[in-house]
């Protein structure tokens, strides 16, 4: 048989069309091409380890061919495909896979996808034979609804993560943890190991003892329980609160999800060290100590120190140096610009600024579970009050503004008043068997400025049961608003200085024109209200029942919540808010949001030097405050 030429061959498949022949002389080049690419970028991946891409990107996907032009490469298969056989600009456009199961292995692409795509696009575009514009081939931009925006831009705050714990109902911490700051010791427990430092007149050490409640007080009279007492110093709020915050059941160490953060500053001890005889650098080196501190903490740039908070336990006129003249009182924390940004608990805070919040002054008392505090407001239920009225104080005659001589004079004159005179002698206004023992044998205690607007007494007076009359607004009203009601008729009797001073008005005549009924509203309203103004025990834990110190803690918590809602919400809290009327706004009711005239102004009228009508500027105030604990030491 004679064999058949190459050329009859050609001629014999030409003769049944090139489509046949061309479709698998095409597929053998692109098949040849691409291995040869395979095989060229394995040497350069694999052998030469030059591979600068993430492996993730070399996934088998079959070839595409489809060829868009804002996306086309270099590809020499593009132009052998061209060259084999016209192929139709439609044709390229379509979505089929060309011989995917063949190809699957090859891993070289032809178009690059924009990220975000993980489909491929609608097959009615494609299914067109009228070529596609190329801003059809390009992804739709995606227009965020409103919704959508705002809760991209809600989840953009730092803050986002602990307000969500607030929604995690099975979580009893939710909302409220809280982060400690560990701060060096030399911002607290250094000062401890130095008590004596602590105050000229008065050796600190023995008040810092027992997790800052002091030595035991003896039951000899039968007036106190026979356990939670002790002879507490009225400035010990700073170790007091901080002992308590480390019983706290929903600490956290993870700062993002706190609801507020905490720093346990001995901010009080700080300042006691050096008022008497200490230039002011002395005064202010602590405080700018901490501030630098603070400010190069992470958590601190969460909300620029918003969410800190500090207590303090003295009056915050020891914290708000007017100038830089070393004759001016006390050191410049609250005027420091970072802790303007803070909180600060004192046992009283200024009417005229927005930094400090006022907490209650420690009393004696100090349970350490729930059936102490029960059994002591059973007690104080019912005693027999002998006294329709009394007052534990002395006179203050260098103060000309002073009502304290006049209320001596009435407790003197009348035959229902107890006096308890501090200025003669071994002063039983030191002892607090005698100071307690009045109170609980008294129907209403009177409650005057004290050398400041405030006085640890009142706070005595209501521990035993006993109705207070305020003649300041300064003196409970609008200092402890988180502790104490709002409606101050519920539980206390308010009579104006003026009425005292100008009018001599008779406090005996204006006390028995309550009724028998109310003044029993009153004192329950009064013996209620005894949990939320004590400080139990550091060592111990209350179960249901909450302190001053759950009180102050669950107040900030509430505050810097408020604050971080209003951000996310682009609000302030209140409407053209004015720091000189601060007092005016945690009176507001519910819904309130400006702050306009308000019958207690003439109390407040602005001061010139920071000290209002509370006996002249702060630094005054504050003077007469020390000199009258050295009185009392003396």
């Amino acid at each position: 048989m004679r064999r058949r030429s190459p050329t009859s061959v050609a001629s014999e498949h030409m003769e049944k069309g090139t489509a046949k022949s061309q479709h698998p002389r095409l597929c053998f080049l692109v098949t040849l091409s691409l291995f040869f690419w395979v095989l060229l970028l394995y040497f350069h991946f694999a052998v030469l380890g030059s591979n600068p891409f993430d492996e993730s990107a070399m996934v088998p996907v079959p070839v595409r061919t489809e060829l868009r032009p804002s996306h086309r490469i270099n590809d020499p298969s593009l132009e052998i495909r061209k060259r084999a056989a016209p192929v139709k600009e439609s044709h390229l456009e379509t979505p089929k896979v060309a011989d995917s199961t063949k190809l699957e292995p090859i891993s070289v692409r032809t178009e690059f996808k924009p990220p975000h795509r993980t489909e491929d696009p609608s097959p009615e575009i494609h299914s067109s034979a009228i070529p596609v514009k190329e801003s059809h081939l390009e992804t739709p931009k995606v227009v965020d609804s409103p919704k959508r925006a705002t809760k991209r831009k809600r989840e953009s705050f730092p803050f986002m993560r602990a307000l969500r714990t607030t929604e995690n109902k099975s979580d009893p911490c939710g909302g409220r943890y809280i982060y400690v700051h560990d701060l060096p010791p030399r911002f607290n427990e250094d000062m401890l190991k130095e008590c004596r430092k602590l105050s000229l007149w008065t050796n600190m050490c023995k008040f810092t003892s027992n997790a800052g409640l002091g030595p035991p007080l003896e039951n000899v009279e039968g007036v106190f329980s026979n356990t939670g007492w002790y002879a507490t110093n009225q400035f010990a709020v700073d170790v007091i609160f901080n002992n308590r915050m480390k019983q706290y059941d929903c600490l956290t160490r993870d700062s993002s999800i706190a609801s507020a953060i905490f720093v346990p500053f001995y901010a009080g001890f700080d300042i006691a060290r050096y008022l008497w005889g200490y230039n002011i650098s002395v005064r202010d080196a602590a405080s700018l100590d901490l501030v630098e501190w603070l400010m190069k903490r992470p958590e601190w740039n969460i909300m620029g120190g918003k969410d800190h908070f500090l207590v303090a336990g003295r009056i915050t006129w020891d914290f708000r140096r007017l100038s830089d003249e070393e004759k001016d009182w006390g050191n410049k924390l609250l005027f420091l610009p970072a802790a303007r940004n803070m909180s600060m608990l004192v046992v009283e805070s200024s009417p005229w600024n927005a930094n400090d919040f006022g907490i209650p002054y420690p009393t004696y008392f100090h349970p350490a579970k729930d059936a102490d505090v029960f059994t002591w407001q059973d007690r104080m239920r019912k005693l027999e009050r002998k006294w329709l009225f009394s007052f534990a104080g002395a006179p203050r005659p260098d103060n000309p503004k002073s009502i304290r001589g006049q209320i001596i004079d009435q407790c003197r004159n009348s035959k229902v008043g107890k006096l308890l005179e501090c200025d003669f002698g071994e002063s039983k206004c030191h002892s607090p068997s005698s100071i307690m023992q009045m109170f609980q044998s008294s129907l209403f205690c009177l409650q005057p400025q004290g050398d400041s607007y405030t006085r640890r007494s009142a706070f005595d007076s209501m521990l035993a049961g006993c109705i207070p009359v305020f003649f300041h607004p300064g003196s409970a009203y609008t200092q402890y608003t988180w502790h104490l009601p709002k409606n101050y008729t519920k539980y206390s009797v308010f009579i104006p200085e003026d009425d005292i001073r100008k009018r001599n008005v008779s406090i005996e005549e204006r006390l028995r024109q309550i009724s028998p009924e109310q003044v029993k509203i009153m004192r329950e309203e009064v013996i209620n209200l005894i949990p939320r103004l004590i400080y139990a025990d550091p060592r111990s834990k209350l179960e249901t029942l909450k302190d001053a110190f759950d009180v102050a803690v669950q107040a900030v918590i509430d505050k810097v919540t408020r604050l971080r809602r209003n951000i996310i919400e682009g609000r302030t809290e209140y409407d053209n808010f004015i720091e000189e009327n601060s007092w005016k706004y945690a009176l507001l009711e519910e819904g309130q949001r400006e702050a306009g005239g308000h019958k207690w102004d003439p109390f407040f009228s602005k001061p010139k030097e920071g000290g209002g009508d509370s006996g002249g500027s702060s630094a005054e105030v504050a003077k007469k405050s020390w000199k009258n604990e050295q009185r009392d030491q003396s």
